[in-house]
């Protein structure tokens, strides 16, 4: 479906190349480099879809966008930044642009976003301002992974569908449940969290959903439960993995019913208020395998959010490494800065408690440090000291080993990870034990260790002389 598109952006190389990649779409393109001839292009016509950049020379896009919207609210407005934050992305969404493109984008997407916006000409406007949204999100980074963490955030924050947010333990699940909360309609009223796992099995439902005087043994009053403390607002159930399948049970009933009483009482009350889930664990899995209910599954999972790991986002531990700093100093610890030898050794680290262990990290060397300035040295020496603790070196396993030796790397020689050499050695590393072990195994005969790793002799030989394995004087064997 083809159109008339309107690109604004005061970087020509940009113009060129967007204008381009939609003529070959079919869509017949005109460009602008400011407000100003933004404007005297509308004066002329209407386009089907409007592409602006934010930042423009004699304006803000957003402000254009949302001008716009009201003047034309039949134009779809697809919006591009640099700007890469949370509250770029949902300022965007919330001034009622189509879709919000962090740069760089790939035009195969931007083409898809316009063919969308062509077939969909209209979007409500916004409720949340500027004002409300505000530059001080608690989400960090803008590393691409995290762009397409914002974008789901914009779209859901102005409605009330059920979020399941998934991700490794560390990285960030509650920050995500708490902007969605604070951006959106219902930021007003309380945030309730409750963590699944940290509550024994038998008071998970009084928890929930409160009990009455005499319910059970102790319970000398009536106690409002997390559902009851979360009217109006929102509901974050951390490790709904780890919830008893009786527990899931009621919940489901409460959220297809939309009430639900107390333990011990008769009275229906109605739930107002938002669920926003989190699992560190595969509830597809768990459904697989009968320890969670599928059809509650389906209830959470309306808007799915992946957290990527932080070494999905390796970029983005520079500023979220600086921001810890930041709130070390606010704390009263001395304050501390990193130079790029330290930034390296940060980005090289595998981080295996994500976002989590960069913050203590940070606080420790903080705590503890006498410099001023940190460098590679002290990080590493900090990552050293840390690592002892983590459970991944205490497993023996390969996939363990394989982790470790990589962190390892990251610390004494963080060019290797990225030189193009680092496939060939770890396989190397792995490969030339095996192979030892195989041939110790079979009295050097290497026809038979050959057979017992699945390979030829002559492949063999080949892996031996590549790794420099030494089979002088050794009898090759045969059978």
């Amino acid at each position: 479906m083809s159109g008339t598109v309107l690109i604004v952006d005061d970087d020509s190389a940009i113009r060129t190349v967007v204008a381009a990649a939609l003529k070959r779409e079919g869509h017949r393109v005109t460009t602008a480099a400011s407000i100003a001839e933004l404007r005297r292009a509308l004066a002329t016509g209407v386009p089907d879809v409007l592409v602006t950049d934010v930042v423009l020379p004699d304006g803000n896009g957003l402000d254009v966008a949302a001008g716009l919207a009201s003047e034309h609210p039949e134009l779809p407005i697809i919006v591009f930044s640099a700007q890469n934050t949370l509250a770029t992305a949902v300022r965007a969404t919330e001034v009622g642009a189509f879709d919000y493109l962090p740069k760089p984008f790939d035009l195969d997407v931007l083409a898809q976003a316009v063919r969308g916006a062509i077939a969909r000409r209209q979007r409500q406007p916004a409720e949340l301002t500027e004002a409300e949204i505000g530059s001080g999100s608690t989400l960090i980074g803008r590393s691409p992974a995290m762009q397409e963490v914002y974008r789901v955030i914009a779209r859901v924050v102005s409605n009330d569908l059920t979020v399941l947010i998934s991700g490794e333990s560390g990285t960030g699940k509650e920050l995500v449940a708490q902007a969605i909360h604070e951006l959106g309609p219902r930021r007003r009223a309380p945030f309730v969290a409750l963590n699944m796992a940290a509550i024994p099995r038998e008071l998970i439902e009084a928890e929930l959903f409160g009990h009455e005087r005499g319910a059970f043994t102790g319970a000398a009053t009536r106690v409002a439960g997390k559902f009851e403390q979360a009217t109006g607002g929102t509901l974050f159930l951390d490790e709904i993995g780890d919830m008893p399948m009786d527990a899931q049970t009621r919940l489901l009933r409460v959220l297809q019913s939309g009430e639900f009483t107390t333990v011990g009482g008769a009275r229906t009350i109605k739930a107002d208020v938002r669920i926003v889930a989190a699992t560190n664990k595969d509830l597809g899995q768990l459904v697989q395998a009968g320890q969670f209910r599928e059809d509650l599954f389906y209830r959470l999972n309306v808007v799915p959010v992946s957290l990527p790991a932080l070494r999905e986002r390796r970029q983005d531990v520079p500023l979220l490494a600086r921001h810890f700093l930041d709130r070390a100093a606010e704390a009263g610890l001395p304050r501390k800065q990193l130079d790029q030898g330290a930034i390296a050794v940060l980005e090289g680290y595998d981080w295996p408690g994500n976002v989590r262990e960069l913050e203590n990290l940070m606080r420790r060397i903080a705590a503890l440090s006498r410099d001023e300035w940190l460098d590679a040295d002290a990080i590493r020496r900090a990552i050293g000291d840390a690592s002892s603790f983590q459970p991944e070196a205490r497993d023996a396993g390969i996939d363990a080993a394989v982790r470790a030796r990589l962190e390892r790397m990251a610390i004494e020689e963080p060019r290797a990870l990225d030189d193009g050499s680092l496939y060939e050695r770890i396989i190397g590393e792995v490969e030339r034990p095996l192979i030892e072990a195989m041939l110790a195994r079979h009295q050097n005969n290497q026809l038979r260790a050959a057979r017992a790793l699945g390979i030829n002799r002559n492949t063999l030989r080949k892996r031996l002389d590549t790794l420099g394995i030494e089979m002088a004087d050794r009898p090759t064997g045969t059978d």
